[in-house]
């Protein structure tokens, strides 16, 4: 009896001590994890070279000569010499501006601007600068800017239209009138004009006759 109770004692023992030491018996290693490491580094495709980007805008063409068209229309253009805006145009006092067309070689030039005078509306003006692309009968196109300060819109900052600009001349008329003449800023049709001015025939003075 009392070797089976000391037996029975020892097997409970073993049991006990021993369990820690199974559980941490270590492991084998899985042939998954950790993975091996590759023989060679992944290839990367080398991409385009970064240098001599250029913009994607378009930019504007370089233009060395104005292309005339309508000779006749040139003729009458070359003598554009006031500025039109419709905008105060009908106010009483206001008067129109001045605006020049030279040749610089086989190019030509606008430029002009009027300051308007009309009351209520003192400080406001509109300009326009640029290069005579193209002349054709009734139509006048400027790579430039036209741009209208107006003192009740955008707080008198200028609000401007540039790239390829049109101005269109019907029938009779010594008018060339902005195409694209709408105030981006506020919608405003602007009718703004060059307005063709015939030049002052200069008459020349008869001598007098010299007196004995």
């Amino acid at each position: 009896m009392n070797r089976t109770s000391s037996s029975i004692a020892l097997l409970i023992a073993a049991s006990l001590f021993g369990a820690p030491a199974l559980a941490q018996a270590p492991q084998p290693p899985s042939s998954y994890y950790p993975a091996p490491p590759p023989e060679h580094a992944p290839t990367v495709e080398q991409g385009a070279p970064i240098t001599g980007l250029s913009s994607p805008l378009a930019s504007a063409p370089k233009i060395d000569h104005t292309e005339i068209v309508s000779e006749a229309e040139a003729h009458l253009f070359a003598d554009a010499r006031k500025i039109v805006w419709g905008r105060h145009a009908k106010v009483k006092g206001a008067k129109p501006g001045e605006v020049t067309v030279t040749r610089q070689g086989n190019l030509w030039i606008v430029k002009g601007r009027i300051d308007s005078t009309a009351p209520g509306s003192e400080g406001d003006w509109a300009s326009i600068e640029g290069i005579v692309e193209r002349i054709s009968g009734g139509h006048v196109q400027v790579r430039g800017e036209v741009a209208f300060r107006v003192a009740q819109v955008e707080n008198g900052a200028p609000c401007k239209v540039a790239g390829l600009l049109n101005f269109r001349r019907s029938g009779k008329s010594h008018v060339w009138r902005l195409v694209e003449g709408d105030n981006p800023c506020d919608g405003t049709r602007e009718n703004f004009d060059l307005v063709y001015e015939k030049p002052v025939e200069r008459k020349p003075v008869p001598t007098q006759p010299k007196r004995g």
